[in-house]
């Protein structure tokens, strides 16, 4: 949502600054054993605060996150590298001891989205019928899209329901406030996982073999990294990087060549973002079983890790809590569409024991994709980025098909 007033610093190379300094500043009062700092962090993430300080100086004006071409950066750049270094590291057998939890968790996901759509509707037309009133069923279908694959399966949504712009952009501020508040919450649930699956009775074991394997390979490898490791450590994950951008563009002008009845682009087979992930996550996984591993040693995942906290902040640069201001019955609207998504998550992990990392992991898949799935995922472990990569990548599958069917529904009711 645009800003009604200028903001304060403009300039991205200021704003880049100012984001360091702020994740320098949490990262260090974090690292207190004693005192204050430390208490405050038993009950406040430090991941939750590298997200929310940028998104309060967002909504003061300080900074625009929309204007800012710094998420773009984060999003096609660092996020990639981050996950080729951080798949370098992974075990990826232990991964798929990981169990068909995660895969129910992340299609529980999908569903809680398209009946909380349903849901929501059916809501609004009691609490505020001018909400639902019109064309507003057309827009709620972007969100669907959204909110299972990504900004690719958002914008399919729209030229297939025909949305017009004006109630698109409305939409597409109910998205980022809403999704924003809902990764809010999972990353400060994710401090708390104990007491969660000891309520849910889930048995952690495979998490914990994976996690404990990456700290074992870590510790026997460690060392002190020298400015050739770093460079090296670089070389692959920027290299990679740029060969995944490489393939990307020849790869979807393929597709998009191909005959118009296949409707390949309706499962996001033509983003870029989505082959860029795919590509780099693909590297990461074929390095991790070749001698690149021994990179970890140096604290490849460290530097995986920085580069992930920096989309964090680019991320919060996005949230403005002044967009309640505009059509506030719209984020109501949200708001139930989003309770019902995450009371389904926990109804089926209650049920199914599942951890509070499945949960998360697969919420965050469906409701922001790629560009966060593995951020909620590696505030369990660096070690579990991969995860939510993997599911969200099911996501831009699911995304077109399963939004057009909620679509559908929604007309029906509307008329």
């Amino acid at each position: 949502m645009m800003q009604s007033v200028s903001p304060l610093v403009t300039n991205d190379a200021v704003v880049l600054g100012m984001l360091a300094v702020i994740l320098g500043a949490v990262f260090w009062t974090s690292s207190q054993k004693s005192g204050a700092w430390s208490r405050f962090y038993t009950y406040v993430p430090a991941l939750l605060l590298c997200y929310l300080i940028p998104a309060l100086l967002n909504t003061a004006g300080i900074i625009d996150g929309n204007a800012s071409g710094l998420y773009s950066m984060a999003r096609d750049y660092l996020l990639p590298t981050a996950l080729v270094l951080l798949c370098v590291a992974i075990d990826f057998g232990a991964v798929l001891r990981l169990g068909p939890k995660a895969i129910v968790m992340f299609l529980t996901g999908t569903l809680g989205v398209m009946l909380g759509a349903i849901v929501s509707f059916v809501a609004m037309d009691f609490i505020h019928p001018e909400t639902v009133a019109g064309d507003t069923w057309r827009g709620m279908t972007t969100i669907t899209g959204a909110w299972i694959g990504g900004g690719a399966n958002q914008a399919a949504m729209k030229e297939v329901f025909e949305v017009d712009a004006t109630l698109f952009g409305q939409f597409v501020a109910v998205d980022v406030l809403v999704a924003s508040l809902w990764m809010a919450v999972l990353l400060f649930l994710a401090g708390r996982a104990q007491a969660f699956d000891r309520w849910t009775g889930a048995d952690v074991s495979a998490i914990n073999a994976l996690k404990e394997s990456i700290e074992h390979y870590q510790a026997e490898h460690a060392r002190i990294p020298t400015l050739t490791d770093v460079m090296v450590v670089l070389a692959v994950g920027l290299g990679a990087t740029g060969l995944a951008h490489a393939l990307t563009g020849p790869t979807v002008a393929w597709i998009s060549s191909l005959p118009a009845e296949w409707r390949l682009q309706d499962y996001s087979l033509t983003s870029n973002f989505f082959w860029i992930v795919v590509y780099a996550t693909t590297f990461g996984l074929l390095l991790s079983f070749t001698r690149a591993r021994k990179l970890e040693g140096a604290g490849a995942s460290t530097v995986g890790s920085a580069m992930l906290y920096i989309l964090v902040a680019t991320i919060g640069m996005h949230m403005d809590l002044n967009a309640l201001l505009d059509r506030p019955w719209l984020f109501l609207l949200g708001l139930i569409w989003m309770a019902v998504h995450g009371g389904l998550m926990l109804l089926v992990a209650k049920l199914i024991r599942a951890p509070l990392f499945f949960m998360a992991v697969g919420s965050q898949a469906n409701i922001g994709g790629a560009a966060s799935a593995p951020v909620v995922a590696s505030a369990f472990h660096p070690a579990l980025a991969p995860v939510g990569v993997l599911l969200a990548v099911i996501g831009y599958a699911l995304g077109t098909y399963c939004a057009y069917i909620t679509g559908l529904l929604l007309r029906a009711m509307a008329t």
